[in-house]
């Protein structure tokens, strides 16, 4: 890969460590290639526009060999030098991601955990999430399918969540922490409370909601096991999911965060019409903005340490 100079730039995350880089220096340049953060992955990206908004550097970047509707503009925070050295600890990151990255294709011979989806930096941007308008390699034949119609469920992590999904990636697989279980509120506690605030938001309680808060909690029980856990929470999982419990009611926020970085890969194979995609995308949007406003409520703002016990049943670790 390409060198340029320079040091990477970490996450100025309260939880992840990282030296953030001076608000008002500009670190890089139009047309220069870099490395991004983006989901709990680091990808080979080129700047193509720089600007100073509120004496904060932005920079418009393009994912090399993405589709251009994840080109998006983000923090310095979010990018790194091309140096042979940032390029090794993308490597790195490749790895770690284990699991997570076997369910999509990633860039040359690295797969990605998607959309989804953070690596330690992915600043404002996990996770548990990575961009996705490529076409797939699996099935000729779909490619340009999945690849259009990835365009159409696009979901927008608010900046903040993004900012959640690299805290979380750090506290599992850099510090060794793991979320304690079971959470309280659960997945369907949230699920619950969403469905009461749209409710008294809207004066009635539609159909519409309910469906897709019900497909929500099966799309999470069912992608938990699969694509959703890091290595590291795998014991963990093991020990406090047995017989007919439902990951729903022990996981929390956290987890269901890294499913709406996934959820572009997994509606890219639902066969659904255009109109009623972009419906559901708008309303699994407001979900997020949901979750946001809660965000000090639902989500833990430390992970247990190793080896440390969880209240309830359920606190594995595994090294």
């Amino acid at each position: 890969m390409g060198s340029s100079s320079k040091e990477e730039t970490a996450t100025d995350g309260d939880t992840s460590s990282g030296d953030t880089p001076p608000s008002n220096s500009n670190l890089f340049s139009e047309g220069e290639r870099v490395l991004a953060y983006h989901g709990p992955r680091i990808y080979e990206a080129k700047v193509q526009k720089a600007e100073l908004r509120k004496k904060e550097w932005k920079y418009f970047v393009h994912y090399l060999g993405w589709n251009k509707n994840w080109d998006e503009w983000v923090g310095a925070d979010r990018l790194m030098k091309l140096t042979e050295e940032n390029v090794m600890k993308q490597q790195a990151l490749d790895k770690k991601q284990g699991v997570d990255k076997s369910s999509k294709s990633g860039r040359s011979s690295q797969s990605k955990p998607k959309s989804s989806a953070d690596a330690k930096a992915d600043k404002e941007d996990l996770k548990n999430s990575a961009p996705k308008g490529r076409k797939r390699k699996s099935d000729s034949g779909v490619e340009k399918d999945n690849s259009s119609m990835e365009k159409l469920v696009k979901i927008q992590i608010p900046s903040t969540l993004k900012k959640q999904l690299v805290d979380d990636w750090d506290f599992v697989t850099q510090q060794d922490k793991l979320v304690k279980l079971p959470r309280s509120p659960n997945v369907d506690d949230i699920l619950t409370k969403y469905l009461e605030y749209r409710s008294k938001k809207d004066g009635i309680m539609t159909d519409s909601v309910g469906e897709i808060l019900k497909g929500i909690r099966c799309y999470f029980d069912k992608a938990l096991p699969v694509m959703l856990l890091y290595k590291k929470e795998r014991q963990q999982y093991n020990e406090v999911i047995h017989d007919d419990v439902s990951p729903s009611t022990i996981y929390g926020a956290e987890h269901l965060l890294r499913l709406f970085v996934k959820f572009p890969e997994l509606l890219a194979y639902v066969n659904i019409e255009e109109e009623t995609l972009i419906r559901l995308q708008q309303k699994l949007m407001d979900f997020l903005k949901f979750l946001q406003k809660n965000q000090s409520t639902f989500f833990l703002s430390a992970y247990d340490g190793p080896k440390g016990v969880s209240e309830g049943k359920g606190k594995g670790k595994d090294d």
